[in-house]
C-alpha cells in the first residue's frame, strides 16, 4: 500500500471533497491528485527516478503537498526540510543526500504544473521508502531517517482512525511545519483517510483559534508550548473552540496543570498524547489516562512491544528504570523507521536485535504504563523541536573567543526547556552573550540558540575529562533562581 495509492483512491471515490484549505483556497481531491501526478511527471521528465532523493524546502502551503506527491509517485523520496533553517544547515543536509532536484521556490512548480502529465512509470515492486526526515544526531551532524510508505500509513492514519475516531468528514489543522514530522504525520493522516487539510501559514495564537472556528476544525495537533501561548485568548473566550473535537498533544512534556486547564476550558474537546520521535511511536495516552495517570506517557500502540532493559539489552523487571526499546514488526514495516540513510553503523546500533533503541531512559509499572524517567541522548526539546547539544556547542566553540563549551536544557515557563551554554573564554577575551548568540544564530535555525549564556572559568569535568552536565544543571539552576532577600 502506497501514499499516493491512498490519495488517487480519495480522489476517485469523493473527487468534489475539499482536500486542502489554505486562506479563502480550496482544493478539492481531484485537483490535488491532477496537480500531483502533474508535478510527478515533470519531475520524471526532469530526471526524477525511482529510489532518487527530492529536496522539498517550502513553507507551509499547497505546492509543499504537490511536490511531496508528486515525488512518491514516482517512487522517489521526498525530503522534507525546515525552512527555519539555515542555509549551512540545508546544505550539509543536501550533501548528505545528494538529491537529484531540490525547490526551495514554490513558484518553480508552476511549470511542472502547466505540463499535460503523460502517463507515468509504476515505482518498482518492494520500493517502498517513502521519506527522509532528518534531525541531527549526537554528532551534530544531520542524520536522516529513513520512513516507509507503511510507517506512515500505519502510524498516521490508520492508528489514528482506530484510536481517536479521525473520518473522512474531520476538519484537521496543521499550525507546525509542514517539514516538521508532526507537520508531515497531519498530512498523512488527512490525505490517508479523505479527510480535510487546513493549512496554517505560520503559528500565532490568536489566529489559531479563528482559524479553528471560521473553518470548523474538528482535529488539531499542538505542542504544549502551543498551548501555552494560546492560553490567554482562551481564558476570554474558550467557546470559540466548540467545533474541535480531538486535541493531539506531543513533541515535548505536557504539564498536568496545563492539561487541567485545557480540558476545562475546553471539556468537549478529547485529548490525546503520543511518545515518540522522528524514528517511530512508541505509546499513547488516552483522555481518560491524562487524567487517572498524568504522569505516565500512556500504553503501547497497539502492536508495539515496549521493554526496559540495561546496558546489555538484558530486559529489566517491572518498576526497574532503563532504556526504553521497542518494535513493531521488522523495521520500515509499521512503527518504526527501516534506516539512517547512508548510515550502516547508526542504523545497526539503533535497530540492534530488531529493536528500535530510543535512547530515553524509563520503567513499565505493573498495569504496562511507560513512564519517561530521562533522556539518555544529549538533547534539548524546546517548544516541541529536538535540539542536540553537540550541534550547539560545535558552533559555539567555532568563535575565535571560545575555549570550551557545554550545552545543557533549562526549564523554560513558555517552550519548556530552552538551551543554556556555559561558556569558557580564551585568555584575555571578553565575548559578550549577545555576540555568541548571534554568532550561533549565523550557523544554527534560531530556534537552537542559546536563550541563556554563562561564562565560567573552567567547565567541570571529571577524571577522564567528561564534563559533568548535571553539575552545569545545578549551577544553571542557581543562576536563575530569584534573588532570595
Amino acid at each position: 500500500m502506497r501514499l499516493e495509492s491512498l490519495l488517487a483512491a480519495h480522489a476517485l471515490r469523493r473527487p468534489e471533497h475539499t482536500a486542502i484549505v489554505i486562506g479563502a483556497r480550496r482544493i478539492s481531491y481531484a485537483e490535488l491528485d491532477d496537480s500531483a501526478r502533474r508535478v510527478a511527471w515533470g519531475l520524471h521528465r526532469r530526471g526524477v527516478r525511482a529510489a532518487d532523493r527530492v529536496l522539498v524546502h517550502l513553507p507551509n502551503g499547497v505546492e509543499f503537498v504537490q511536490l511531496l506527491y508528486g515525488t512518491l509517485a514516482l517512487g522517489a523520496l521526498a525530503v522534507p526540510v525546515n525552512v527555519r533553517l539555515t542555509r549551512q544547515e540545508v546544505e550539509a543536509i543536501a550533501q548528505d543526500c545528494t538529491p537529484k532536484v531540490s525547490v526551495s521556490d514554490a513558484a518553480s512548480l508552476e511549470p511542472l504544473l502547466a505540463e499535460v502529465p503523460g502517463s507515468l512509470p509504476e515505482p518498482p515492486i518492494g520500493s517502498d521508502e517513502a521519506v527522509i526526515l532528518y534531525t541531527s544526531g549526537t554528532t551534530g551532524k544531520p542524520k536522516g531517517a529513513v520512513l516507509t510508505h507503511a510507517n506512515m500509513i500505519y502510524q498516521n492514519a490508520f492508528m489514528q482512525a482506530i484510536e481517536w475516531d479521525i473520518r473522512a468528514d474531520d476538519r484537521s489543522l496543521a499550525n507546525s511545519p509542514l517539514a516538521h514530522r508532526a507537520g508531515i504525520g497531519r498530512i498523512f493522516n488527512a490525505f490517508g483517510l479523505g479527510a480535510t487539510l487546513v493549512l496554517h501559514e505560520k503559528f500565532d495564537p490568536l489566529g489559531v483559534i479563528d482559524l479553528i472556528e471560521r473553518e470548523r476544525v474538528t482535529v488539531a495537533g499542538f505542542v504544549p508550548t502551543m498551548l501555552r501561548m494560546m492560553l490567554p485568548h482562551l481564558r476570554e473566550s474558550a467557546g470559540r473552540l466548540r467545533s474541535l473535537k480531538r486535541m493531539i498533544v506531543a513533541a515535548e512534556a505536557f504539564p498536568e496543570p496545563l492539561r487541567r486547564e485545557i480540558a476545562a476550558l475546553a471539556p468537549h474537546v478529547r485529548l490525546a498524547s503520543i511518545y515518540g520521535m522522528t524514528e517511530g511511536s512508541v505509546s499513547i495516552l488516552s483522555h481518560e489516562e491524562h487524567f487517572s495517570h498524568p504522569a505516565s506517557a500512556g500504553r503501547p500502540v497497539p502492536g508495539v512491544e515496549v521493554r526496559i532493559v540495561d546496558e546489555q539489552d538484558r530486559e529489566l523487571p517491572v518498576g526497574e528504570v532503563g532504556e526504553i526499546v521497542a518494535r513493531c514488526g521488522m523495521p520500515g514495516q509499521w512503527a518504526f523507521l527501516k534506516c539512517y540513510y547512508n548510515r550502516p553503523e547508526e542504523t545497526a546500533a539503533a535497530l540492534k536485535g530488531g529493536w528500535y533503541h530510543t535512547g530515553d531512559l524509563g520503567r513499565l509499572d505493573a498495569e504496562g504504563y511507560l513512564y519517561v524517567v530521562d533522556r539518555k541522548k544529549d538533547m534539548v526539546i524546546s517548544g516541541g523541536f529536538s535540539i542536540y547539544c553537540k550541534e550547539v556547542e560545535a558552533a559555539l566553540g567555532s568563535h575565535p573567543e571560545v575555549v570550551d563549551v557545554a550545552v545543557v536544557g533549562v526549564p523554560d515557563e513558555t517552550y519548556g526547556e530552552a538551551v543554556a551554554a556555559f561558556v569558557e573564554p580564551r585568555a584575555g577575551a571578553q565575548p559578550s552573550a549577545e555576540a555568541l548568540i548571534e554568532h550561533c544564530k549565523a550557523r544554527l535555525a534560531s530556534y537552537k540558540k542559546p536563550k541563556q549564556v554563562f561564562f565560567v572559568e573552567s567547565l567541570p569535568k571529571n577524571s577522564t575529562g567528561k564534563v559533568l552536565k548535571t553539575e552545569l544543571r545545578k549551577l544553571a539552576a542557581e543562576r536563575l533562581s530569584p534573588v532570595r532577600q
